[in-house]
């Protein structure tokens, strides 16, 4: 048993996650982190993508680079998919993820069923720039306020 001192009529409640329709969303990638595979055999970079306009405001993506794999052709499509966000956000070279951060791009997502679940899932398919979007040098420095929000 716990106490609680908790009022329910304070808080939303929670709603069932369900998949965002297919289509291409304004966003940036809010969150980055280095992972081990589950075989402990490789490393991914796990993107957070956060939808920044429409209805979809605020949702959460995730996309998964195969950075370090025993398989080369895991590793070649992370190396192409991520020369594509390098591309959409205009840092070319970054030394760390947290250069890619909070700066405006364009995401293509698809919808599809998962094999384990049979859920409707989302999917990043594509990456491009977004118009009007900041220089790579003024949003990419840590703790810094993105130029939409100023």
């Amino acid at each position: 048993m716990a106490t609680l001192h908790f009022n329910a009529n304070e808080v939303d409640p929670a709603t069932p996650f369900e998949a965002i329709p297919a289509g291409t969303y304004a966003a940036i990638i809010s969150e980055s982190e280095m992972k081990t595979t589950k075989t402990g055999n490789g490393k991914y970079l796990q993107l957070t993508l956060q939808v920044t306009e429409g209805a979809h405001r605020g949702r959460l993506l995730w996309a998964r680079l195969n950075i370090e794999n025993p398989s080369e052709t895991a590793v070649q499509i992370a190396r192409s998919e991520l020369s594509a966000i390098c591309r959409a956000v205009g840092v070319m070279a970054p030394r760390d993820s947290i250069e890619l951060h909070n700066i405006p791009l364009r995401i293509h997502v698809a919808c599809k069923k998962r094999d384990d679940t049979g859920e409707i899932a989302n999917e990043i398919k594509g990456y491009e720039s977004q118009r009007g979007a900041a220089p790579a040098a003024a949003a990419a420095t840590p703790g810094s306020t993105p130029p939409w929000k100023r």
